[in-house]
């Protein structure tokens, strides 16, 4: 199966302004990423991105603004991959359960790719860190959390149509599942600095869900 390459929709051309409020993301989810949300300030970001108060509050009114267009950002992003990689899959392959272990094995070399690792999830960061988001903020997290819980489902629903499970499951439950092995992934392998290691856990994902589904007897 040919590699597939993630291709990036965010680094179209800009106008200066798009450019500039991109920075300033950009500055923010690695600082986030690497020490927290509540320990990243505003100074630091308009220090690195080389701009004043005034031109940073042009783009963000305050520091919520930012954790939500971080946050929306950050979805997007994930969104763009997913959809990438399982719409390649439904390119090379009209069974529903194939489709998807394609896909769990593209998006494993493309997490194998990255030269330092996966960066970190800002889903999780922000649910550690709830208490300092507004309402809005904790909801549009939520809700992530849910996209990806239909997302899933959706594709094991298709693969049920044609399958049975070797055991009693909850579809949901086994779609919760892949996100918790992502999310997990990314925790341990940060953890050990073991940058191969989310990607193993989506390998080994990808065997337990070959197991769990047999073709439904005639």
């Amino acid at each position: 199966m040919e590699k597939l390459t993630i291709t990036d929709t965010f680094g179209g051309p800009k106008r200066k302004g798009e450019r500039t409020r991109e920075r300033i993301l950009e500055i923010a989810s690695q600082s986030v990423l690497e020490k927290g949300f509540g320990a990243t300030s505003i100074e630091e970001i308009i220090c690195e991105a080389g701009l004043t108060k005034s031109g940073f509050f042009y783009h963000f009114s305050d520091k919520n603004e930012l954790a939500r267009a971080l946050l929306q950002r950050y979805i997007e992003q994930d969104d763009e991959i997913l959809d990438q990689v399982f719409d390649r899959a439904r390119e090379l392959v009209d069974d529903p359960l194939h489709q998807l272990l394609a896909a769990l094995k593209m998006l494993a070399e493309v997490l194998e790719d990255l030269p330092n690792g996966h960066p970190g999830c800002i889903v999780a960061v922000y649910c550690y860190q709830e208490r300092l988001f507004d309402k809005e903020v904790r909801d549009l997290n939520r809700h992530a959390v849910l996209a990806w819980r239909t997302r899933f489902r959706a594709i094991l629903d298709d693969i049920a149509g044609q399958y049975q499970t070797t055991e009693p499951v909850d579809l949901e439950q086994v779609a919760d599942m892949i996100s918790t092995v992502l999310e997990g992934g990314i925790v341990m392998s940060k953890a050990l600095n073991e940058p191969r290691k989310l990607a193993d856990q989506v390998m080994l994902l990808r065997s337990f869900l070959k197991l769990l589904f047999v073709p439904k007897a005639n």
